[in-house]
């Protein structure tokens, strides 16, 4: 994942105290998290971050860019609208770019847009241009194509420049037309608008997300974008997608001389228009729609995040023109991070991959920051003590960064009589262990998180480890990801990890083999035990972190593997130890980087009799060597490797951790000591440094197939 908005130390000091080499570092980590990002929203509809945090971003990109021009090339971050479109689809190219729009947080910042518009028409105060102020919808922009009033293409934004086809898609929306109807319907009319789902709409798409077993949507946006761009348009024709009109691309002859007036011809045509939309003809009419429309956003039924403002007049849009990415003549206003205030139907509990018991508030659903928010953290048994939640309070709920939920307190005179305080369980709800609060070694006192004592025993955990297990820094077993463990865990294939290396064996006396199950045939299955069999041997710090033990991270069990050199020194340490006066207990404790913490936690991990009988089961299926051995017949061996642009198939951390597992060191800088460049989409500074330095450069595809030991054609 890419880092977040404040990730840079540089991003501490304000623009104007970069030194030049300060500025073309962080210039280009902003374009490589900014593409990633891009990446991430447009491609995947999956954002890593929130838009205020992506917009942060963005505007220091660009600060840096107006202080050091010389920054700036046909490359720049800030001369390109989101992402390349997915290979999933056909291309469609742009005859108008979609561009994007500025942004505004303040009203001093909206003010100053309309300042600067009047300088650029050379007009005061007084004779201020009509502006148009439309809610900014929260979906996914779409460019639909009629030809003598027949839709013939629709697109996606794409990277502005390119879009992707999705026809045979937009044809299943009810919502908009096949044909244009009503008089002087343009000859050529690329209509541009925003694909969205209504709340209602959205929330029982989810319910059937979750009766089928499948993964839910994060919110309406997400839930749009990724039936919009679906293979298979049935399944978009089951989504009840909607759209609005704002905008146009290619046209033969526009139907009106206004923003507004070709709203209203949209309208007539029979597409569906925002009501909300007003012609303002000054800053204060402006600034008040904004308000009117902020005040009733919880109750539109559909996802905004500001308001568009557009200069009415379209000789007037023509003469300003554009500025980079963005016309000089609109500016999308931006709302702040939003609370709201919902009933807690419900408290539960859920079981984390640790053991760690989670208390869930379980909200009568309520927009907040333009999603929809059923469940909110009560983080742990401390907090709900603290803020005294009980199940019937209305709370007021804030998204913390405008991605993760959270409860801020109850609001007293609304809690019932009937209300009493939340009495946390005891007992693992989902296995029937017992579930403590450690007493911390340091401070003497109880941690906030109670933890289930049942392991891998415990079905919730289960899961979590399984997954855990085959993760990336662990065993790294590709084709076997989240999904689909939990479908083998479900269905009996998998249980405890051991269960991974003897399914190839099971599967040949079943009555029903891998092939024949949904989602698998021959070859899949070949490849999946194939990828199993090629994990048979793996080093022995990952296998340490791959057992999830509390506390074992990837450090720490560098650490152990470095001290111990096997399994069973490490095992036979951790059992003896349970005498704390012995000295295994020492030698534990007195392993730089480990501590009492962690010894506590090896000796509670080996203490249990299902988990030395889990080790022992892996060992007769598993090799453990040293990680010099694990990596030493391997092509990057003490290598250095940089990786640059965006990632498609895996993330920047999967990468890592795979030149990791393979001997090599991962830089985040070019020098003459690099021996490989990676080089993913828009690859930008680092990929011309390595050139010029003469350093071998391969694409992603390239990587893959040299970390997975395949030789390119």
């Amino acid at each position: 994942m890419a880092k977040s908005a404040s990730a840079s130390p540089l991003r501490a000091k304000p623009v104007g105290e970069l030194s030049d080499g300060d500025a073309r570092v962080e210039h280009a980590v902003l374009d490589e998290e900014i593409a990633e990002h891009d990446r991430r929203y447009h491609q995947e509809d999956r954002p890593a971050i929130s838009d205020a945090d992506y917009d942060k971003l963005r505007r220091r990109y660009e600060e840096i860019e107006a202080r050091f021009p010389a920054l700036v090339d046909e490359e720049s971050r800030s001369r390109r609208v989101g992402a390349s479109p997915s290979e999933k689809f056909a291309k469609v190219r742009h005859r108008v770019p979609m561009l994007s729009l500025s942004n505004a947080f303040t009203d001093d910042e909206v003010l100053e847009f309309l300042a600067r518009v009047r300088r650029f028409l050379d007009r005061d105060a007084a004779s201020m241009p009509a502006f148009t102020a439309e809610p900014k919808i929260d979906g996914l922009s779409c460019a639909i194509r009629y030809e003598r009033g027949e839709l013939t293409r629709a697109a996606t934004r794409g990277d502005g420049e390119e879009g992707e086809d999705v026809t045979a898609n937009v044809r299943t929306i009810r919502a908009i037309p096949e044909r244009l109807e009503g008089k002087n319907v343009p000859e050529v009319l690329e209509v541009r608008g925003e694909v969205y789902l209504r709340h209602d709409d959205f929330a029982r798409i989810n319910a059937r997300q979750a009766e089928q077993g499948r993964p839910v949507f994060a919110n309406p946006r997400n839930a749009a974008a990724g039936s919009l761009r679906q293979l298979d348009p049935a399944v978009t024709a089951r989504r009840p997608l909607r759209f609005f009109a704002y905008a146009w691309g290619e046209v033969s002859a526009l139907p009106a001389a206004s923003q507004m007036g070709v709203v209203e011809a949209f309208a007539r045509f029979g597409l569906p228009t925002n009501p909300l939309i007003r012609l303002c003809r000054t800053s204060e009419e402006m600034l008040a729609h904004y308000r009117l429309i902020e005040a009733q956003r919880s109750s539109l039924g559909y996802d905004i995040d500001g308001v568009v403002y557009k200069v009415d007049d379209l000789a007037l849009q023509r003469r300003l023109g554009f500025v980079s990415r963005s016309p000089r003549w609109a500016l999308a206003h931006k709302f702040p991070a939003e609370k709201a205030t919902t009933p807690v139907e419900a408290i539960e509990i859920q079981v984390g991959r640790t053991g760690a018991l989670t208390p869930v508030a379980k909200l009568r659903p309520v927009t907040v920051g333009g999603v929809v928010v059923s469940n909110a953290t009560l983080h742990n048994e401390e907090e709900i003590q603290r803020k005294d939640i009980r199940i019937g309070d209305t709370v007021t709920v804030q998204r913390a960064g405008d991605v993760i939920p959270q409860v801020l307190g109850f609001i007293e005179a609304m809690r019932p009589q009937t209300a009493s305080p939340y009495d946390f369980p005891k007992l693992c709800p989902a296995c029937g262990s017992h579930a403590v609060r450690e007493i911390n070694p340091r401070t003497g006192r109880e941690d906030a998180v109670r933890r289930c004592t049942g392991g891998l025993i415990c079905p919730a955990q289960a899961v979590e480890r399984l997954r855990h297990f085959v993760s990336r820094n662990a065993f790294d077993i590709e084709g076997l990801g989240a999904e689909r463990i939990e479908l083998f865990y479900k269905e009996g294939l998998v249980a405890r990890p051991q269960d991974i290396f003897t399914l190839e064996e099971r599967d040949k006396r079943s009555t029903r083999r891998l092939m024949e199950r949904e989602g698998f045939g021959e070859t899949s299955a070949r490849n999946l035990f194939n990828a199993i069999a090629a994990r048979r041997e793996i080093a022995l710090n990952r296998f340490m972190y791959a057992l999830g033990i509390r506390h074992v991270g990837e450090a720490t069990a560098k650490e152990l593997a470095r001290h111990f050199g096997s399994v069973k020194a490490l095992e036979e340490t951790a059992v003896a130890a349970q005498d704390r006066t012995c000295e295994a207990w020492s030698e534990l404790t007195s392993i730089e980087g480990i501590g009492e913490v962690v010894a506590e936690a090896l000796v509670d991990f080996f203490e249990e009799a299902h988990n030395r009988e889990i080790v022992k089961e892996l060992l007769e299926q598993v090799s453990v060597v040293s990680p010099e051995a694990a990596a030493e017949n391997s092509a990057l061996s003490g290598k250095t490797v940089v990786f640059t642009g965006s990632l498609e198939k895996i993330t920047r951390e999967e990468a890592k951790a795979m030149a990791e597992r393979l001997g090599a060191k991962v830089s985040g800088s070019v020098s003459k000591k690099t021996d490989l460049v990676v080089a993913g989409a828009s690859a930008g500074s680092k990929l011309a440094k390595a050139r010029e330095l003469g350093i071998e450069t391969i694409d992603e595809e390239a990587w893959l197939n040299l970390a997975r030991g395949v030789k390119s054609e």
